[in-house]
């Protein structure tokens, strides 16, 4: 599946829900179902700054594809993150870069962050598409 397809489809997931206390359930439930991230990866090196909650990203490179980990200790944040994650995680560093991220557009999403929420979403996809840029870059 495409990144693009992957967004379709999570514009459809959020269109199900008629309202936004059930649409931020979804997005809280996402965030649960988030892998658990070893605590070794939570250093101040993998911490993304922008966020107002502490959100961690761990990447490293395998098959030429790049792989994420992530937690957040904040909830909605947590669900954020699983959902960039849905979309790039196993991707190869140039499909990262070069991929437009319009599903929080689509959804509604961005209209219904508060400011420093959707400025945390903003700096998650800027670090993501960051660290594939630098795993790009290295031979």
């Amino acid at each position: 599946m495409s990144i693009q397809e992957i967004q379709d489809e999570m514009v459809d997931e959020f269109a199900l829900f008629e309202n936004w206390a059930d649409k931020y359930e979804y997005l809280i439930d996402q965030g649960k179902s988030l892998p658990p991230m070893p605590e070794a990866y939570r250093t101040e090196n993998n911490l993304i700054r922008g966020c107002q909650s502490q959100v961690w990203l761990h990447t490293f490179s395998e098959g030429g594809n790049v792989h994420f980990q992530a937690y957040s200790d904040a909830i909605i944040t947590r669900g954020m993150i699983a959902l960039l994650l849905r979309i790039f995680n196993n991707r190869t560093p140039s499909e990262i870069t070069a991929a437009p991220v319009t599903f929080h557009e689509a959804t509604g999403l961005a209209q219904h962050l508060s400011m420093t929420r959707a400025n945390g979403l903003l700096s998650m996809i800027q670090r993501i598409k960051s660290e594939a840029l630098a795993l790009q870059a290295t031979p």
